[in-house]
């Protein structure tokens, strides 16, 4: 079942992308006591996500911020490794948070995966966007298959 307004994030370990390299962060510890955007991708490097979905909250971390967002993270099914170099294509500072959820332990937790194995991808997470407070889903937008509306930058601010 699909996570929804008024759920718990689970309580899952994932990957943070750091100039340090890969290190290991709980649910818990990234959402605990903060307003975070979480927003999730299909995959590093791939068109939407690099042209518009990442570059989106990029370009709105202040406005978002202003309204009260501590924390901005990208979670997708990629590896610590990728997500970071990823980052260092988009020109990412620490406008946002990149999150390796590498085996999908989160993205199937929340029921946000995406079974591509037939086009040669994997399992990967539904393009989606959501706000939480303390650990809890206030709002929470999943696109349609091919869509990019309710997850990108612009619909998180008209929410907040």
């Amino acid at each position: 079942m699909t996570i929804q307004v008024g759920d718990s994030i689970p309580a899952v370990k994932i990957m943070q992308a750091t100039a340090e390299g890969p290190k290991e962060v709980s649910t818990e510890e990234l959402f605990a006591g903060k307003t975070v955007v979480l927003f999730g991708v299909p995959g590093a490097f791939t068109p939407t996500c690099s042209a518009k979905h990442l570059p989106g909250f990029v370009t709105q971390a202040a406005a978002l911020k202003a309204k009260g967002v501590d924390m901005i993270a990208c979670m997708s099914v990629n590896d610590a490794f990728v997500m970071r170099a990823w980052g260092k294509d988009q020109g990412i500072v620490d406008e946002v948070t990149l999150l390796a959820d590498g085996s999908a332990a989160l993205t199937k937790a929340m029921g946000l995966e995406l079974d591509l194995t037939a086009r040669g991808l994997g399992v990967r997470s539904q393009r989606f966007a959501l706000v939480a407070k303390d650990g809890k889903v206030t709002h929470i937008g999943v696109e349609a298959a091919g869509a990019f509306e309710v997850s990108k930058a612009e619909a998180i601010l008209a929410v907040l």
